[in-house]
């Protein structure tokens, strides 16, 4: 948020502290509301997609998955479920899985060929499990990772896992193992049909004796034979079962008069395979054939089906019986109604994920056409003289599939609703139709069911990915003749908009890879790839490649296209994005304005081309500082898309959103908010309250009700948009981990600091668990949180935790990044609010020459690190060389940004402070009063900066005797924060120590010494007893009991107060020394003198040595000194120390400064105690007039020198 924040790291509560409230997440020194680039909107070529995830209600028992149905005459094979019995009463898992015997306990492993039966076996456990109350049973198809991960994550949402919330299946999925891992519930998880072992590490449920597992698998792999599992080989049907099998589902189905001669000759035929059975059942009862006629037709087909399927193209063991079993029932299906549609049908659904796809496929144009143009013909009948098949013929279809056997097609599942074994599915492709026609009809009908926006349906979404995916892998190189499928580049898509960003990555990589291998580096369907990849590479946070591989595209573009060809210019664009991105702000500008010359010159002022380049163009100057111009392009490019698609049109929109936020970083509030709340509402009466655009929308506003000091507002929405990314995205979208700074932001504007800590804690944590640690938004999300740190009370060992930041950005992004250039700009902000101020000189220096070099000496972050330099030197009593600084920035703020930008205003503040500090208080006062009527005027009177200005002013009326004017304007500004913000917020309790320090100073010390020990009271409660907040109360405090003449009280107060900060600070930590001359004082005022004097000669002698001879913190310490040498009689060496200050402060502040006028009033009092009257009563004499014309008549300092002098001119 940008407004009045000073820059100066002063931690004492006086006019230094002005609008440090707020953290600094994007340079130091500026309230800027951390806003990632998924949370704002920000050029035209940006799409962002989400999912909306639905929640379920829990209930026990459940069932997650759909076990298969027993077969009607299933076969209990006794022997094999006393081997899994008997390892489940072990306290052993169960896993059906093909390979060698494992050894020792844990897993059991029950290891089979296809068709064997494991499936029926395990599903005979799972439906044990259900009727026996087993509290949860969960089935998985698990031939991928993903299928896995997927049921897993419907599996915790489904239970209600903590944490579960539909949207991100890999987190989802983990979240559910753990809970397995923790739960006392019953479980039970059958992981159906592992293809791929080394997929499914670190996926298996764990071992527990509240649950177990079982899984079934065709392969033969001594990977499922360790890790604690056992083998259990699971053959073929005895003769036995095979004619128990025959005769029990023949008689249920009312047919055993099919039962014959031929029962045993066909089990044998069949090789005992209970797959093939089930098939050769299903056909006998649907064509009413005996087994004896079956028997002869499955034989007399042998020959033929020996060619098409032999056993050396079987790797998975199915075998010749199984083949022909099928083809047998789906010749029989295709002769039936619809006729010639089962066999081109089964051939598309052959192709599709096993796990199911949407029956919605068959209704599409694609798979019509596809059917229309291969329906096979039969008897009696002409293919040529069909009609088109329609969606109710396929539908019907699929019916007849699954009356067959050959498929499941369900109701109860929209986006799964169709299911094929892996075993028919090879088959079909194998001996069914070329592949070319039903892989190019998948294909089709699969990208004409994507819906435009990914987070409308998200299952659907992820089930079509699934689906891709099996297509790609059945089809080979089908999908890129002639140039690619564009389902390929739509799965990529979607994985972006799931927020998959590390997935994204690898999927794009494998599809420039085989585009390069399949269609030349040079193809234009090769270059898109490479762009995708590129972009991918950036939301990975692997800007290095993203630039590098911008860069070959463009190249390779200009080669091959020519420098004006569309393609290229569009590449440029994006080159220019990645430069964006990766902090390279002068290269994307160089490479926008061209791009947009190209185009304008090209296509015309109106093409949606130029409008886009145009926006992201805006974009790079609104990185670069140059607001007014971004500003400029936005509202031209709002008037244009208004005139060319309506006021309503999406890209209008996001258009008036990016206005919006611009109009709020050059200070016009109220036009930012205006627009903002027309945005809000046009995208929830357009768009819709959920989708991603009005959550950006409603982001985007919360910045600006920030902004204009609406905090309680601001901080409603944010918390309204984290709870909807939550519930539609998922808890580790990119979109709700920025969703979550920017409420953490905002609860430490709203004074919740202990809170905004706790959320970016956890952001980091998320970041680096989903990103990595290398990851940029990591970097960011560590930035803000060790802001928050430093709010929440900052001490020396906090350090450590910003110099390993700037290392790993030095490290990862290199150390011209912009956001390193913040990571060391903060940095040294913070040495110097722990008193290195050495080290943050140096390193200040540092950063502003960078800054210079790197983005121009009028960029705002090069006024902010210089306004920040500027602080440090006036730590370092450097105050000539900060004001010169100083009002640089404020003369550079004003052209650059205009008179009323809330950066103008900032700069005025630390100048007025500056000002101040030299005794230059007539000055300040004018800048003070000034700011306060301009914040009035722009922000509003009620306004934060407002409220901290007027408090300001109020303090420069105290410095100069206005104690009347300081003390009403105060007491204003309590009774306006707590009624804006609340009693306790730190603003309020700023104002009231304050109004503390203005009642000691006019002397109404009962009133200081209440108010100061309720504020000292709140500060504990609130920020904690170490927090350096209730340090500074507790020295205010010790402050006032000394001048009410409680010096006990003083002394015992500044004696903790020393040692807390000797702990938490350091022995030499500038706030340390202030302690102890405070203490040093106290210890005098009560008489102590030889403790005061040895306390002060260390604080004379640390500060010298800390801080420089010259400092204005030694000065003070030496004036101290030689007071406590004064009332101890020492009044030789006194006046030997007060003369050396008199002529330091006279040559380092000046003759008129406030301190040197002290000192000389010191040293005319030991002056006048050595007898040296005359001198004395001339030196007081300059006094009185010098302050009576600075300070005037009724300031309380002035009064004390005249009354001095009146004193010594009387004993003369």
């Amino acid at each position: 948020m940008t407004g009045l924040p000073a820059p100066d790291p002063d931690p004492d509560p006086d006019p230094d502290q002005f609008g440090q409230s707020g953290s600094l997440p994007d340079w130091p020194e500026k309230n800027n509301v951390v806003v990632g680039p998924a949370a704002i909107q920000q050029g035209d070529r940006n799409v962002q997609h989400n999912y909306f995830p639905g929640r379920r209600v829990v209930a026990w028992p459940a069932l997650v998955g759909q076990p298969p149905t027993l077969a009607s005459a299933f076969q209990p094979r006794q022997g094999l479920q006393d081997q899994i019995v008997a390892a489940h009463r072990r306290g052993e898992d169960v896993v059906l899985a093909q390979g060698g015997r494992g050894r020792g306990a844990g897993t059991r492993v029950l290891a089979g060929g296809g068709g064997v039966g494991k499936s029926q076996l395990a599903a005979w456990f799972a439906h044990q499990a259900v009727e026996r109350g087993t509290e949860l049973v969960v089935w998985v198809a698990a031939g991928s990772a993903e299928q896995v991960i997927t049921t897993y994550a419907r599996a915790a949402v489904r239970v209600g896992v903590p944490g579960a919330v539909g949207a991100d299946p890999t987190a989802d999925a983990q979240a559910l193992l753990e809970w397995l891992h923790t739960t006392d519930r019953s479980w039970l998880v059958v992981l159906d049909d592992i293809t791929d072992p080394a997929g499914l590490t670190g996926w298996w449920p764990p071992h527990r004796p509240s649950g177990w597992t079982v899984a079934t698998t065709r392969l033969r792999d001594v990977t499922l034979a360790s890790a604690g599992r056992r083998t259990v080989e699971v053959d073929v049907y005895t003769p036995a079962e095979s004619a128990a099998y025959l005769t029990g589902r023949l008689t249920g189905e009312g047919k055993a008069h099919l039962l014959d001669a031929g029962v045993a000759g066909l089990g044998v035929a069949v090789g005992h395979l209970p797959l093939a059975l089930s098939h050769a059942a299903a056909y006998m009862i649907a064509q009413e054939e005996g087994c004896a006629a079956y028997l002869a037709r499955y034989t007399a087909g042998e020959e033929r089906l020996d060619e098409v399927m032999p056993a050396s193209a079987d790797p998975d063991g199915y075998g010749r019986p199984v083949a022909v079993t099928l083809l047998l029932a789906l010749d029989a299906a295709d002769a039936a109604d619809p006729p010639g549609l089962a066999r081109p049908a089964l051939a598309v659904a052959s192709v599709c994920d096993p796990d199911g796809h949407p029956d919605t496929l068959w209704a599409t144009p694609a798979v019509l056409g596809y059917l229309t143009a291969h329906r096979t013909a039969t008897a009696g009948r002409s293919v040529t003289a069909d009609r088109p098949v329609t969606a109710d013929q396929a539908r019907k279809t699929l019916r007849l599939l699954h009356r067959y056997g050959l498929l499941t097609h369900t109701s109860t599942d929209d986006v799964r609703a169709v299911r094929v074994h892996a075993l028919t599915a090879r088959a079909a492709r194998e001996t069914t139709i070329a592949p070319a026609a039903p892989v190019r009809a998948a294909a089709d009908g699969l990208l004409a069911l994507w819906p435009d926006g990914d987070h409308t349906t998200p299952d659907l979404a992820a089930a079509l990915r699934a689906n891709t995916t099996t297509l790609a892998a059945v089809a080979g190189d089908l999908l890129w003749q002639p140039d690619g499928h564009r389902l390929l580049f739509r799965a990529g898509d979607s994985l972006v908009n799931a927020g998959l960003y590390a997935p994204a990555v690898a999927y794009r990589q494998q599809i420039a890879d085989q585009a390069a291998r399949l269609l030349g580096d040079e193809h234009p369907t090769t270059l898109t790839a490479r762009v995708n990849l590129a972009f991918s590479y950036g939301q990975g946070g692997r800007t290095v490649e993203a630039i590098s591989l911008g860069e070959r595209v463009v190249a390779d573009c200009v080669r091959l296209l020519g420098g004006e060809h569309p393609d290229t210019l569009a590449a440029r664009g994006n080159l220019a994005f990645f430069c964006g991105q990766g902090g390279r702000i002068v290269e994307a500008i160089s490479l926008g304005e061209r791009v947009v010359a190209d185009y304008v010159r090209l296509l015309g002022d109106e093409h949606p081309a130029t409008l886009a380049a145009r926006g992201n163009l805006a974009l790079s100057y609104r990185q670069a500082g140059r607001i007014v111009e971004a500003i400029s392009i936005e509202e031209r490019l709002v008037a244009d898309r208004e005139r060319l698609l309506s006021g309503e049109h999406p890209d209008t929109l996001r258009a008036r959103g990016n206005l919006a936020f611009s109009y709020g970083q050059v200070g016009r509030i109220v036009e930012a908010i205006s627009l903002g709340e027309r945005v809000v509402a046009d995208a929830e009466r357009l768009l819709g309250d959920e989708h991603p655009n009005t959550l950006t929308a409603r982001a985007n506003l919360a910045v600006s009700y920030l902004q204009a000091g609406r905090t309680a507002e601001a901080i409603s929405i944010f918390e309204r948009v984290v709870a909807d990314c939550v519930r539609l995205l998922g808890d580790e979208h990119p979109d709700t981990l920025t969703a979550r700074v920017n409420l953490a932001f905002s609860y430490g504007q709203g004074g919740r600091t202990d809170e905004a800590i706790s959320i970016e804690e956890r952001v980091v944590a998320d970041c680096v668990r989903l990103l990595g640690d290398e990851h940029p938004s990591t970097l960011t999300a560590r930035v803000t949180l060790a802001g928050s740190y430093r709010q929440g009370g900052w001490t020396a060992e906090g350090i450590n935790i910003f110099e390993r930041l700037v290392a790993d950005c030095v490290r990862l992004l290199g150390g011209e990044h912009p956001t390193t250039l913040t990571a060391r700009a903060t940095l040294a902000f913070s040495y110097g609010q722990v008193g290195w101020i050495v080290e943050a000189i140096s390193l200040g220096e540092r950063v502003v020459a960078d800054a210079e070099r790197l983005l121009g000496d009028e960029h705002p972050n090069t006024l902010t690190a210089r306004a920040n330099l500027a602080a440090s030197y006036r730590q370092a009593g450097r105050t000539d060389e900060a004001i010169n600084i100083k009002e640089r920035v404020v003369a550079d703020s004003e052209r650059l940004l205009g008179d009323e930008h809330p950066d103008t205003l900032t700069a005025r503040v630390t100048l007025a402070v500056s000002y101040g500090q030299a005794g230059r208080t007539a000055e300040a006062i004018n800048i003070f009063e000034r700011l306060v009527a301009d914040c009035a005027r722009l922000l509003g009177a009620e306004h934060p900066d407002t409220l901290r200005a007027r408090a300001t002013l109020a303090v420069s009326y105290g410095q100069v005797g206005r104690t009347v004017e300081a003390i009403s304007i105060e007491e204003r500004v309590i009774a306006d924060s707590a009624r804006l913000f609340g009693d306790e917020h730190p603003a309020t309790l700023t104002a009231r120590a304050t109004l503390a320090a203005s009642y000691r100073q006019a002397g109404r010390t009962v009133e200081a010494i209440s108010l100061g020990e309720r504020v000292v009271a709140d500060c504990a409660r609130l920020f904690g007893a170490e927090h350096p907040t209730t340090l500074r109360a507790r020295a205010d405090l010790a402050a006032s009991y000394r001048l009410a003449g409680r010096t006990v009280e003083a002394i015992s107060i500044e004696e903790r107060v020393i040692a807390d900060r000797e702990r938490l600070l350091g022995d030499e930590h500038p706030a340390t020394l202030t302690a102890r001359a405070n203490l040093a004082a106290s210890y005098g005022q009560a008489g102590r003198t030889a403790e005061a004097i040895s306390l002060g000669e260390r604080v004379a002698a640390d500060a010298a040595r800390l801080l420089g001879a010259e400092h204005p913190t030694t000065l003070t310490a030496r004036n101290n000194l030689a007071a406590s040498y004064r009332l101890a009689g020492r009044i030789a060496e006194a006046i030997s120390i007060f003369e050396r200050v008199v002529a330091d402060c006279a040559r380092l502040l000046g003759d008129e400064h406030p301190d040197t006028l002290t000192a000389r009033a010191n040293l005319a009092a030991s002056y006048g105690q050595a007898g040296r009257t005359a001198e004395a009563i001339s030196i007081l004499e300059r006094v009185v007039a010098d302050r009576e014309q600075l300070l005037g008549d009724e300031h309380p300092d002035t009064v004390a020198a005249a009354d001095a002098l009146r004193a010594w001119q009387a004993d003369a």
